[in-house]
């Protein structure tokens, strides 16, 4: 029999394998081991916002979408809020405790914008993740304009540590590195 923290972990790892993003089950692992390198104590809420925190790129029919709104900051706080409630149930059908759901869910709403220790130590932890692994299948996907506007936003909220780590990126192909350098001379020069 597992235990209810892993079937947590199965149902979301399930959930976002059903995402059409091709690199969302990866960037939720991804999230989940940047989360441990930064805060190697991190509780049980805190892991498991990291595997779910983008569970609602992978709800058919209700995903929230960028097209729906004119301001970028406005679609992420919507997607977060969306995340947070698909994964309820599924942590509740999983029995775990009513404060590790409750928390588990405020860090998934709060992880596009932080604002207290935990909360933003998983914003961090995505962001690192989206240079790490998302940055070149995004750029296949949207190309140069659209993926620097998406970095720009994601570099710009990042904590100095997390900037240190995302500087220290690496691509093999000399456009992204290109693209990653002149985000990285912006976000220096602001």
């Amino acid at each position: 029999m597992i235990s209810n923290v892993e079937c947590a972990k199965q149902k979301i790892r399930l959930n976002i394998s059903r995402s059409e993003v091709p690199e969302d089950p990866q960037h939720a692992n991804n999230t989940l081991k940047w989360l441990l390198y930064l805060k190697p104590d991190a509780g049980i809420a805190l892991q498991l916002a990291a595997l779910a925190h983008d569970i609602d790129r992978a709800a058919e029919g209700t995903k929230v979408r960028r097209t729906h709104f004119d301001d970028y900051d406005a679609f992420k706080a919507a997607h977060a809020r969306k995340g947070a409630e698909i994964l309820r149930p599924i942590l509740t059908a999983c029995g775990l405790d009513r404060d590790i759901v409750n928390e588990t869910c405020r860090l998934v709403a709060a992880h596009e914008v932080g604002g207290d220790t935990r909360s933003d130590v998983l914003k961090d932890a995505d962001s690192i993740s989206y240079f790490d692994v998302n940055l070149p299948l995004y750029y296949e996907r949207e190309g140069w304009t659209e993926t620097k506007r998406r970095s720009r936003w994601g570099y710009r909220r990042l904590s100095l540590r997390a900037r240190e780590i995302v500087n220290n990126i690496h691509y093999e192909e000399d456009a992204l590195m290109r693209l990653l350098r002149e985000i990285i001379d912006e976000g220096v020069n602001r």
